[in-house]
């Protein structure tokens, strides 16, 4: 046999050898894409929904800087747009947000929205936590103009301007929007240049919804976490640490340099909470 075919001979077994290991790695990875990740004899986490709903003189877009700290540590989130007209209004819109959601939940709220959930979250099996970040947390009966009042300290009322509207049925109702010196109450530890952006995109909220009582509260039955502003002169202090303590809540932070827009000035500490009512349910 001569020298050159021995050499062709033993390249075209090398090749079949070749050829014959690509075809079982090609089945072997068919047969790992077929299988999906996580499904094996472990029971991996599901993650929960977050869904975040602000209060008033804001929208969603104050939860932004929030929300990309819950990116980063995995978290889908929802921005509910709250319409800010009271409890029998805004309680069925984000209880039905609710109700749209696949999946366990962790519940947000801001300021006026922690009204909103506690109210929209009653009977909701799918809502899992209740996080109030510098939030009302009122009792079946109590309205949020009770609770402001309980303590000394809230600020916000002579930087509120009222604005008359025409509601549908003909009658005038009153929304009141924060005016461009309503920083020092509403927004101290921000940029002035931030919130002259949140003070002229806010979204008002009608001066009714401080009237309308409590129907129900979901923290009575859902596990509660909560933060507490230090310096927040819209809702004192005081008043979310009194709150929070009534709801037993399992876990209470307080950031005592905050103003009343945490989500905006500390937004990881708030990811932070929001991750450890998470992680808790989960």
């Amino acid at each position: 046999m001569s020298t050159e075919v021995s050499r062709r001979r033993v390249l075209a077994a090398g090749a079949a050898l070749a050829g014959s290991a690509a075809l079982t790695a090609g089945a072997a990875g068919t047969a790992a894409a077929a299988t999906p990740a996580g499904t094996g004899t472990q029971n991996p986490t599901v993650k929960p929904t977050i869904v975040l709903v602000h209060g008033g003189y804001a929208d969603s877009s104050c939860w932004n800087a929030t929300i990309q700290e819950l990116q980063h540590k995995g978290y889908t989130t929802i921005c509910g747009a709250n319409p800010l007209r009271g409890i029998p209004t805004d309680a069925p819109y984000i209880a039905s947000l609710l109700d749209s959601v696949s999946g366990p939940v962790v519940l947000v709220g801001h300021s006026m929205a922690g009204t909103v959930i506690t109210n929209a979250a009653a009977g909701k099996a799918n809502v899992k936590a209740l996080v109030y970040i510098a939030a009302f947390v009122p009792d079946v009966g109590e309205t949020q103009g009770e609770l402001i009042d309980k303590f000394p300290g809230s600020e916000v009322l002579p930087v509120s301007v009222p604005v008359p509207y025409t509601k549908a049925d003909g009658t005038t109702g009153t929304d009141l929007y924060l005016s461009p010196d309503g920083q020092a109450a509403f927004a101290a530890d921000i940029p002035t240049a931030t919130f002259q952006v949140l003070q002229a995109t806010q979204r008002p909220f009608d001066a009714a919804s401080f009237t309308y009582p409590t129907t129900a509260a979901a923290w009575k039955t859902i596990p509660t976490w909560g933060l507490v502003a230090g310096q927040d002169k819209a809702i004192p202090p005081a008043c979310e640490r009194w709150m929070y303590a009534r709801a037993n809540a399992r876990k209470v932070v307080e950031v005592p340099t905050s103003s009343h827009v945490a989500m905006l000035s500390h937004p990881r500490i708030v990811a932070d909470l929001i991750d450890d009512a998470a992680e808790a349910v989960s």
